[in-house]
């Protein structure tokens, strides 16, 4: 089902700030540098920055899953249980991302690539 956690996402209220950060941390520069998108990698991770997370009820980084099928995946944690929180999305590139809650409210994200 997951490939493991191969995203987090961090919401950002300024951009350049956490940037600048972030570069720092991890000792490179960006590989997407966009108005609605930072990303960088680091150790087969992708760390990014979302300078609207918070405007879309982020309060903290959000761990993505990497799935083949986010539909399935998505369906089988609600009928275990868990509440939607965000229903699936496409955020360009074909990149498909849903999130969900657990039964103490932890975010769960979900990541397909095209």
């Amino acid at each position: 089902m997951s490939e493991g956690i191969k995203t987090i996402i961090y919401p950002v209220r300024d951009v350049a700030a956490a940037k600048a950060v972030y570069t720092a941390l991890l000792g490179a520069e960006p590989y997407a540098d966009t108005p609605y998108y930072v990303g960088f990698k680091a150790g087969g991770q992708d760390i990014g920055l979302d300078p609207n997370g918070h405007g879309q009820g982020m309060t903290g980084p959000v761990g993505y899953h990497q799935v083949g099928d986010i539909k399935a995946t998505l369906q089988a944690l609600l009928d275990a249980g868990a509440q939607a929180d965000q229903d699936v999305r496409d955020v360009g590139g074909g990149r498909l991302i849903a999130t969900v809650k657990d039964a103490d409210g932890n975010v769960i994200g979900l990541l397909q690539d095209a």
